[in-house]
């Protein structure tokens, strides 16, 4: 056993106090998993996400065989093209075409463009507390892409592989209610541990024989048990009875 004696005391007692306080401690993650649930369903604005997703292939200019080199050229292309879909240049024009009430620095906020590995297809995801409205940005920002890249790369190689789709009772991407509730449960523990050994901590009252040896630092020679006050009335009673007897027999 690697553990010294008085290591296994202190756990003895920490299990003890966690054991005293359970019912404490429970009270404070029921209440902090609640007041999570209250909150997530009633307060916080629902944000539902749309994507679309654009498809980068060779230019229609020229001559193309589909051949590896071409490929590897059009994935070079993509990094470049993730830039250029959240830019000033596109989500300006998005704006006037959607007459959004917003800022390009708002928007761009709200847009995330990322591609897979090798991929020559870039998703676009649109975040809005409007579902409607992110479905439609989504859509307005893979056109207006697809338009303006040939005027800013020359190049005429986009293509919308799928547009984003309204979907009736989509469920919004946060606020996630469960994992909210079970952040709370967690802290709820962590926060009713803390307080159940700071009461612990703070109770400097006198229970038990052991604290009497902690605070006088003297061995305990003997301990009178607690009399209940149903044996203390049996006790008086028989000895009133051996008290009669007596005086009888005198």
């Amino acid at each position: 056993m690697w553990l010294h004696l008085e290591d296994t005391i202190s756990l003895q007692e920490l299990f003890k106090t966690i054991r005293k306080r359970l019912l404490l401690i429970i009270c404070i993650v029921l209440f902090a998993v609640g007041a999570a649930a209250i909150v997530s369903y009633n307060y916080l604005t629902p944000v539902y996400e749309s994507s679309t997703q654009i498809l980068i292939n060779q230019p229609k200019e020229g001559t193309s065989s589909g051949t590896a080199p071409d490929i590897q050229t059009n994935l070079q292309l993509i990094n470049t093209y993730n830039v250029i879909i959240k830019s000033h240049a596109i989500l300006s024009k998005v704006i006037e075409k959607m007459e959004l009430n917003t800022t390009p620095a708002d928007l761009h906020s709200k847009v995330s463009v990322n591609s897979a590995q090798n991929s020559q297809v870039i998703n676009v995801s649109v975040q809005d507390i409007d579902l409607e409205r992110s479905v439609q940005t989504a859509n307005t920002i893979a056109e207006v892409f697809q338009e303006e890249i040939k005027v800013l790369m020359n190049m005429d190689n986009v293509n919308v592989l799928s547009p984003a789709i309204y979907t009736e009772n989509q469920s919004p991407i946060k606020p996630n209610p469960i994992l909210n509730m079970a952040i709370a449960a967690v802290m709820g523990v962590m926060i009713g541990t803390g307080i159940a050994f700071l009461l612990e901590y703070l109770d400097t009252t006198i229970k038990t024989e052991q604290d009497i040896e902690e605070i006088l630092e003297l061995p305990i020679l003997g301990f009178v048990s607690p009399i209940s006050a149903v044996k203390m009335k049996r006790m008086k009673k028989s000895s009133n009875e051996k008290g009669k007897g007596r005086l009888m027999n005198v």
